[in-house]
């Protein structure tokens, strides 16, 4: 699913334009200071429970960042892991830590934050926390990493605020993420056709994700030149499936092409901007540029982002349509 749909985008905009008229919009950040970390949802695999695929997605996902020294985080749901049987799932998590890539708790079943109450959140970081444990001991001094199943950080300022000081007290850092290319949906869509063997479509997606995905790129980096006034590290989210394993070498010469360095998630949120409070309370999940752009009081254009192409989400649904 879209983390941010064109509604939450115009909520934000509204939310920002109330105190502020709309700022201009501000050319890119100098290329030569452009970087970008990498991190993944879902691991071990979004999609399937059949150990031969996810192996197969672990493994060309791995060797694609690795090729290009890119280094990379993962965020894991135990339930995935276990739906592979324990040892299985776990052996693909160390295939992770072996090569230094480190894993972060994505909660034992993505669970969502606006549906249900902040105890039953609670439980499922902890019980993630279980699954993890036997990478996390043979990755010590690692930065323990949260990320919110669908960027759901709190739909009520009790419920945001109770939740932030429990992962606090465990030790998490918030992982943001600043780049979104909807690759959820056009993986969906993905899978159809493959399993369609509707391989004109399959061939038509990949050309379209890897414009979209140049495309968000620029929006995004213009987005948040628009909020600080400069460029800032970037935090790429993307997601363990067959599209990306597919494509990972093509996703990554496209931040080289536009000389991007790509760094670690501790690189990159050390940057002071990731400093700025986030306040933001809302059902929605939007990325950090929106969150940060409202609590800085700066008024962004959220709407002018581009939503990936229709036939795209069409046949997501099921509905095959190609122009």
């Amino acid at each position: 699913m879209r983390l941010f749909s064109r509604l939450a985008r115009v909520i934000a905009t509204v939310a920002t334009a109330t105190a502020l008229l709309a700022a201009p919009q501000v050319g890119q950040a100098p290329a030569s200071s452009r970087s970008v970390a990498l991190t993944f949802d879902d691991l071990p695999a979004v999609g399937t429970e059949d150990v031969a695929a996810v192996q197969s997605i672990t493994r060309d996902l791995l060797d694609g960042v690795d090729r290009h020294h890119a280094p990379a985080t993962g965020f894991v749901i135990g339930k995935n892991v276990e739906a592979l049987t324990t040892a299985r799932g776990q052996s693909v998590l160390s295939d992770w830590t072996r090569r230094g890539h480190p894993l972060g708790n994505h909660t034992y079943s993505h669970i969502d934050l606006t549906t249900v109450t902040v105890q039953a959140f609670e439980d499922d970081v902890i019980a993630n926390e279980a699954v993890l444990a036997p990478v996390w001991a043979n990755a010590r001094g690692s930065r323990r990493y949260f990320r919110f199943p669908y960027n759901h950080a709190g739909d009520t300022a009790a419920k945001h605020d109770a939740v932030l000081s429990f992962l606090t007290a465990r030790g998490y850092q918030i992982a943001t993420c600043t780049i979104d290319t909807s690759d959820f949906i056009f993986n969906q869509a993905y899978g159809l056709m493959l399993s369609r063997r509707d391989t004109t479509s399959a061939a038509k997606l990949r050309t379209e994700y890897l414009a979209y995905t140049a495309t968000e790129i620029d929006y995004y980096e213009s987005l948040h030149v628009q909020i600080f006034g400069h460029g800032i590290p970037h935090v790429m989210l993307l997601h363990a499936n067959r599209l990306n394993a597919d494509m990972i070498d093509a996703l990554l010469k496209i931040f080289e092409s536009k000389r991007y360095t790509f760094i670690t998630l501790d690189e990159a949120q050390a940057d002071p901007a990731y400093q700025t409070p986030d306040t933001f309370v809302s059902a929605f999940g939007p990325m950090w540029g929106y969150r940060w752009a409202k609590a800085r009081q700066v008024a962004v254009h959220g709407a002018a982002e581009l939503e990936p192409p229709a036939w795209i989400v069409e046949y997501a649904k099921g509905l095959p349509r190609v122009p």
